[in-house]
């Protein structure tokens, strides 16, 4: 009975490192976006390979849509995978 608990912890560990957590971005400037984007405050961030090609980060901003911005008015984080599924499951 103790093995199939350990067996059903492990299963669900290895489950939250292949499917990782959305990633974060912080506001460091908002020229022309003042009313969609908050300085200093923390989005979250979609992979979109084309938008980053071209300078730009997808980010789901005030209005809870997402849309590209330029890369440079953001700061990627690499959060501990515990802090990043909170925040995911509140964003």
């Amino acid at each position: 009975m103790a093995s199939a608990r350990k067996k059903s912890k492990s299963r669900g560990r290895l489950a939250l490192r292949r499917k990782p957590p959305r990633s974060f971005a912080v506001c460091v400037r908002n020229d022309g976006y003042e009313a969609s984007l908050e300085l200093r405050k923390l989005y979250p961030a979609l992979p979109d390979r084309l938008g980053e090609e071209h300078g730009f980060i997808r980010i789901v901003d005030e209005s809870g849509e997402d849309y590209l911005y330029p890369a440079k008015y953001f700061v990627r984080l690499d959060l501990p995978i515990a802090v990043a599924l909170k925040l995911r499951k509140i964003a």
